[in-house]
């Protein structure tokens, strides 16, 4: 099966994160987008050139500063004498894969030009509307917000993201291997491409057809009400959550050759989909979000 393949070539350059690439695969079978948080160096940009180039994608890498204007991403309108009007000139958010490198170094003003093209993968400049390229797929990077020079993406900004995932550090195993072999860009330049965009768009519109029964339905109901119920977040999942939930399932449903959704495939998506919709009320509660997120996945009856 051609996602097989994607999950297997994928794996040569980043190295043991399978979990992490089937995230990120199902987010891309979605529809959806992608955050990325970590640590400077351990992986992120890789893994974003490496989907591009496994599904034969266009990419785009944009590296977000404090001084990015809103211009610089979705494009400018400049004034031709030899036609006597305004010509719209695309900006990097035209393209099939883009990477925004550090969103969270870029003012909030800035980051918010993506909210268009995110949700309705279209540009709206000067009284005109302009459609992006399909697949439209934005893999965002951000460093922790601890660091320096950094800015708390907005709550708007992040219910964007299908899904978020940390890369964490490799195991002493693929270290080694990362410590002895060839740089992994280097290895990016012979590896294969699985599938075609057409193909992609294909699996997406096949993963909206993966069957959810009632009980799968109740099923993310009950965990939707249960966060809203839980004193310990300042609020609960939205609506569109509760849609990302079910999609995200469906892709990992896919992934694994079904054609239906079990309940293994809410929980294996759910930190993934909804941790970063879901903040800590700490007039109430010392947990931190996973730990919250845990206890509701193990206190609902399946």
């Amino acid at each position: 099966m051609p996602l097989s393949d994607s999950i297997k070539e994928t794996g040569k350059i980043i190295l043991g994160k399978e979990p992490e690439i089937k995230l990120a695969i199902s987010c891309l079978l979605a529809e959806g987008h992608l955050l990325i948080e970590d640590l400077p160096g351990v992986g992120k940009t890789t893994l974003a050139l490496t989907l591009a180039k496994v599904f034969g994608l266009n990419f785009t890498r944009l590296q977000f500063t404090s001084d990015l204007l809103p211009a610089d991403v979705t494009g400018v309108s400049v004034f031709d004498n030899k036609n006597n009007k305004f010509e719209f000139h695309p900006g990097p958010v035209f393209t099939q894969v883009l990477l925004a490198d550090e969103i969270n170094r870029a003012t909030p003003k800035t980051q918010s030009a993506l909210l268009e093209a995110m949700e309705e993968h279209k540009v709206s400049a000067d009284g005109k509307t302009y459609t992006l390229p399909q697949p439209f797929f934005v893999i965002a990077t951000q460093n922790p917000s601890t660091q320096i020079g950094t800015f708390s993406l907005p709550e708007s900004q992040l219910d964007r993201f299908l899904m978020k995932i940390k890369m964490g550090y490799p195991d002493k195993t693929a270290e080694k291997r990362l410590l002895t072999s060839q740089n992994p860009r280097q290895l990016l330049e012979n590896i294969n491409i699985t599938m075609s965009p057409e193909k992609l768009q294909e699996l997406q519109l096949k993963v909206t057809q993966i069957h959810c029964s009632d009980d799968i339905i109740n099923y993310i109901l009950k965990i939707i009400d249960k966060t809203r119920n839980e004193p310990g977040f300042t609020q609960g999942l939205s609506p569109r959550a509760g849609m990302a939930l079910k999609k995200a399932s469906q892709a990992w449903a896919l992934i694994h050759n079904r054609d239906y959704v079990l309940p293994e495939d809410i929980q294996a998506v759910f930190n993934a989909v909804c941790d970063h919709r879901l903040q800590t009320n700490f007039e109430q509660t010392d947990k931190d979000v996973k730990q919250l997120t845990l206890e509701i996945i193990q206190n609902i009856d399946v």
